[in-house]
């Protein structure tokens, strides 16, 4: 079998094609787009605890630790401790970090929509069932055991 006739490699294939587009348009606002998809998990007005933002992303605490430094050196966000938990920190959004938010926000609309103009409804329909079934088969099958 051929890598282009792979499951994981087409599946990892658009996903580089799309990390390489945001990434091209995050970078006109210096910015990657790991800081782009963290500012659209952190709600913009409540915070979200630092703990959640990690598995929202699906980062390792380490990374997670060194993108929320970065971010928090471009004063896009502020970590604070919990009102009602002083042990926790919550992650809040600055004026910045909102703006840029919005851009993210944009960014990734624009994708969605022109993806939506492009290819039929039927045909994302499948897209979206066929992904959905793939996560469910890693999930319950033990597939190398």
């Amino acid at each position: 079998m051929k890598r282009e006739e792979t499951i994981d490699y087409n599946i990892k294939a658009a996903w580089h094609s799309i990390a390489r587009m945001y990434n091209q348009q995050a970078a006109k606002y210096q910015g990657t787009m790991s800081i782009g998809f963290a500012l659209l998990n952190i709600h913009a007005e409540e915070g979200t605890p630092a703990t959640k933002v990690g598995p929202l992303m699906g980062l390792e605490p380490r990374s997670l630790t060194r993108l929320l430094k970065s971010m928090e050196e471009k004063g896009l966000i502020l970590r604070k401790a919990d009102k009602n938990d002083k042990r926790s920190v919550r992650i809040f959004l600055t004026k910045e970090g909102k703006r840029h938010r919005e851009k993210s926000k944009e960014t990734v609309l624009r994708f969605n929509e022109v993806v939506r103009e492009q290819l039929p409804k039927e045909k994302l329909d499948v897209f979206f069932d066929v992904v959905q079934s793939i996560n469910l088969i890693i999930e319950k099958n033990n597939i190398y055991s």
